[in-house]
């Protein structure tokens, strides 16, 4: 016979372990799949636009399953809950790691989303309502440490992995990690009640919901490859993504009993906190990205090197260690003030990234971003679900992240989108200096022209020192996008600052709604 919640008095570190044991791997299978995308292709001979689904596939089984998870706990009870979809997402690894090709391979993603998309909100529900209230920061530094060194190791952990054996080892790694939680859950995690209750399930939300999440993420991976809304399905399938969400959110405001509680975003603390949680994760999602775009794209490093190179941001584990204890000593609104101005510092460093730049060039600038980060999500998760009552946290936990994550989606793609348009313009502006008219062009164009003569007659070496000339505007072009998105972002981080004033941090837990 199940121990009782109130009987079952696992010690907290190692509940913590437990808990977010699977939810760090489930991030990791995210962030280290980006890099090995290349590998995939090749391996099923097929292009980069077709491997993105592999991503694609699994963003969008995230999403739809992560504000799911206040209801599917009440619905499962806690224990059932997570051992029925830690077992899924282990399913979806096997299948992913044996995938004859590329469509089951896609199949196998679907289903690690499925099982992994609940994970993250539901580890974060689980610490905050077993920690104590005075150590709710204690809990977010816990769960934010899972998720950061996920996110930061993932390109790191795979372009090692790609690199010295395969892409499947990506997805075998997390079979023996599903298998142990599966079998230690039961015996630490404390159960809640199964919620009996009859009640309609809400197919027309999840329906609305489904039909936002999945044109949306259509849209966003195929805009920049059809040109956006000079496409006619494009358009279409923007406007429909549009409605499909107006109706979705319109549907869950006014249903007694919906799917999805969108009325937390009456907490003000929830609200502001979402916002602000949103757009760090935003900002963690559009340097991830970009950083390994400056590495590889331009500078030519191997998955492994540039995986490296944003490994210093794994620093971030040392205000973890106290941030707790800082949220206690200091009003949390500073503090995440802090952290807001040290990842606009850090990001306003990498506007300094130039063609000389080496890996190490980014350390300052990735030690301070983990520092800010720290200094920022731990705060502001712990006020956005602290002051909510405690049967809301696990669908509050879900709405949050399911912001986040269409946030990180959005930006992520306006951010590839916006890197190709600057480039455009950039090159449109340097052509003007590529003259006969421009004396530094003919001097420059003159002494590679008279290098490769050496070797090719004068026809051929004039045209050799063109197409050099501009394979370099090119990667100037690249480096100037970069910087100019750099800048976007910094200034953006700074004016978000002043949104901590709109906290209240003396709240208590509300009362329950009706």
């Amino acid at each position: 016979m199940e121990q009782s919640l109130n009987e079952r008095k696992t010690p907290l570190w190692l509940l913590s372990f437990v808990v977010t044991l699977p939810t760090f791997f489930a991030f990791l299978a995210t962030s280290a799949t980006n890099v090995a995308l290349p590998h995939i292709a090749g391996s099923f001979g097929s292009t980069n636009d077709e491997a993105k689904w592999v991503v694609t596939s699994y963003m969008v089984a995230n999403g739809i399953f992560l504000p799911l998870t206040g209801w599917l706990e009440r619905k499962l009870a806690r224990l059932n809950f997570l051992k029925i979809f830690i077992l899924i997402f282990t399913l979806g690894s096997v299948i992913c790691a044996i995938a004859p090709n590329l469509l089951t391979l896609i199949l196998g993603r679907v289903v690690q989303g499925i099982g992994g998309g609940v994970l993250m909100p539901l580890s974060q529900s689980i610490l905050l309502q077993e920690f104590p209230k005075d150590r709710k920061g204690d809990a977010m530094a816990i769960f934010i440490f899972a998720i950061m060194v996920s996110s930061i190791m993932g390109p790191t952990v795979g372009g090692l992995l790609v690199d010295n054996f395969s892409w499947q080892w990506i997805f075998i790694i997390n079979i023996p990690v599903g298998i142990i939680s599966l079998i230690a859950i039961p015996f630490l995690v404390p159960d809640t009640e199964k919620d009996n209750k009859k009640e309609k399930v809400d197919y027309i939300g999840l329906m609305f919901l489904i039909f936002w999440l999945f044109t949306m993420q259509v849209v966003l991976d195929k805009g920049q490859q059809y040109g956006w809304f000079d496409c006619d399905w494009i358009c279409w399938l923007s406007w429909f993504s549009l409605t499909s969400m107006f109706f979705f959110i319109v549907w869950e405001l006014e249903i007694k009993n919906p799917i999805v509680n969108l009325r937390v975003f009456k907490d003000m603390n929830f609200f502001v906190g979402t916002i602000l949680g949103t757009l760090v994760n935003a900002l963690v999602c559009v340097t991830v990205i970009l950083i390994p775009q400056f590495f590889q794209g331009i500078m030519h490093y191997t998955a492994s090197q540039t995986g490296l190179s944003l490994s210093s941001r794994v620093i971030s584990v040392i205000p973890l260690l106290f941030i707790g204890k800082l949220c206690k000593m200091f009003d949390v609104r500073l503090i995440i003030a802090v952290g807001l101005g040290l990842i606009g510092a850090s990001i306003t460093l990498c506007t300094n990234l130039n063609l000389e730049s080496a890996p190490n060039a980014i350390v300052l600038s990735n030690i301070l971003f983990g520092f800010g980060s720290v200094f920022a999500i731990v705060p502001v998760t712990a006020i956005a679900l602290g002051t909510l009552s405690k049967e809301k946290i696990a669908n509050a936990a879900g709405v949050h992240s399911l912001t986040k994550c269409v946030a990180g989606s959005v930006f992520t793609s306006l951010a590839s989108s916006f890197a190709i348009s600057f480039s455009q313009v950039h090159q449109s502006h340097l052509l003007k200096n590529m003259t006969v008219y421009n004396p530094a062009f003919n001097a420059h164009f003159s002494a590679l022209k008279t290098a490769l003569m050496h070797y090719n007659p004068a026809c051929i070496a004039a045209n050799k020192a063109n197409a050099l000339l501009y394979k370099q505007l090119i990667v100037q072009t690249k480096l100037y996008a970069l910087v100019d998105l750099f800048q976007i972002a910094a200034l953006v981080t700074f004016i978000a600052i002043p949104l901590v004033i709109l906290f209240k941090v003396n709240s208590t837990p509300p009362a329950k709604q009706k």
